[in-house]
């Protein structure tokens, strides 16, 4: 009587040198499209809106940085807003062909209406800060 063969490999043993590459690309890809959700949420909300047309459109910052003024992808800093009340905390970068600026931005929203608390363009590499938001709107 003869005994059975041994066990054949697993499929992870089988089938390491595609599984594992594919598993690692799934996991990218997850992370990559909840990342990209979240910079899209952001990117769409109210006050990055209007920081961003308020500055790009501002001849300080056009003459600084030169035309067109862009946006570059990586956003951070938060947005809560509860009904008719918020407030948002932003770091957007923004570029052109003379150079390149962080635009902070803190802002307020109170009875449905977004107000700059601080809307400021800081050059980098420079001690120069462009304020952009007008008195009215602090």
């Amino acid at each position: 009587m003869s005994s059975p063969p041994p066990p054949g490999p697993d499929w992870l043993g089988r089938n390491w040198r595609w599984g594992v590459p594919a598993l690692v690309l799934l996991i990218a890809a997850f992370f990559y499209g909840f990342f990209s959700l979240v910079i899209g949420a952001v990117k769409s909300s109210d006050p990055y809106q209007l920081a961003v047309a308020r500055a790009t459109a501002a001849p300080a910052v056009q003459a600084a940085l030169g035309t067109p003024v862009t946006v570059g992808f990586f956003v951070s800093g938060n947005i809560h807003v509860s009904g008719p009340v918020g407030q948002a905390q932003l770091e957007i970068p923004l570029a052109g062909p003379k150079g390149a600026a962080t635009l902070y931005v803190t802002a307020q929203k109170s009875d449905g209406i977004w107000r700059f608390d601080s809307l400021v363009a800081q050059l980098r590499g420079s001690p120069v800060r462009l304020d952009l938001a007008p008195a009215a709107g602090r």
